[in-house]
């Protein structure tokens, strides 16, 4: 059976589809192709994402290759997903997580200095961090992890997700990993995705033999967190899962663009998309209603 992987074009998106290949030729199925497609997302650089409809739009063409026949499979960062599945498409497979942390390069959080100047293209980033530390100065940074590196002179410190470093290997002379607590991932950071057709029963089942059980739990969990907020809130959002036996912990964070108010809750439960909702909820009834009207 054979397996067009649909994936965008960067050094990260390839490796993770060609991680993916490499899974399902471990289990016998070794005809597989990548089919890159360009996304818009990936065109324009000079437009934040929030301004372009949200994380939605590093996915939408990737799926459309999926849908229309072009590739059999598609492979994503779960991160970069809407809570909410298109039509005709399910997440068939949700191999083994990377670290799901945040990193801050070229400087320690501790040793920035007052006034110091950050870049992120990342609103969740930014407002945690600007919470902890209101003296910081925030500049917008888009583009592949190589570009993003390349332009650390420019300022004191950029932040972007650990399991894309440890992915392609690069190792920056400085790097300060956040623990969960300072710096709540996005949502399904550091897994993958594999989506595939509805009515394609022969490669679901095949895409099985590739999923980690207690990744998926974590990943459903957290997506059903952010479906509870409405699918693919514009606010800054995050959340991180995780699982001990049958016990879930959820912990989640709602804030307002300008970081005048952050919000944390934490849950427990054998349910993980129940605790997920649970926590969503809790956060909605403590502000997170108004930020979310307004």
């Amino acid at each position: 059976m054979e397996f067009r992987i649909a994936t965008r074009g960067s050094a990260l998106a390839r490796w993770q589809a060609e991680h993916v290949a490499a899974l399902l030729r471990a289990h016998g199925h070794r005809h597989t192709e990548l089919v890159i497609v360009e996304t818009a997302a990936d065109r324009r650089l000079d437009i934040p994402i929030d301004a372009m409809g949200g994380k939605g739009v590093f996915v939408k063409e990737i799926q459309a290759a999926v849908l229309d026949g072009r590739a059999d499979i598609a492979v994503h960062s779960a991160k970069d997903l809407p809570a909410i599945t298109p039509s005709g498409l399910v997440i068939a497979a949700v191999p083994e997580r990377a670290d799901p942390r945040d990193v801050l390069i070229g400087a320690r959080l501790a040793d920035l200095a007052p006034g110091s100047h950050v870049a992120t293209g990342s609103i969740r980033r930014r407002v945690q961090l600007a919470a902890l530390r209101p003296d910081l100065r925030f500049s917008g940074l888009r583009g592949n992890i190589i570009t993003r590196l390349s332009r650390l002179a420019e300022f004191d410190a950029i932040l972007m997700a650990k399991a894309g470093l440890d992915r392609l290997g690069l190792e920056p002379d400085v790097v300060d990993i956040l623990d969960i607590e300072t710096m709540l991932p996005q949502v399904g950071q550091g897994a993958l995705a594999v989506e595939c057709r509805t009515g394609d029963h022969e490669r679901q089942a095949a895409l099985r033999s590739i999923e980690h059980a207690a990744t998926r739990a974590v990943v459903d969990a957290e997506r059903a967190f952010l479906d509870e907020l409405g699918g693919d809130c514009d606010l800054p959002a995050g959340a991180h899962a995780t699982v001990m036996g049958d016990l879930l912990t959820v912990r989640g964070m709602l804030a307002s663009r300008d970081a005048s108010v952050l919000l944390r809750d934490t849950q427990q439960g054998t349910d993980g998309p129940t605790v997920g909702r649970s926590v969503a909820r809790a956060l909605v009834a403590r502000g997170g209603a108004s930020m979310l009207d307004r």
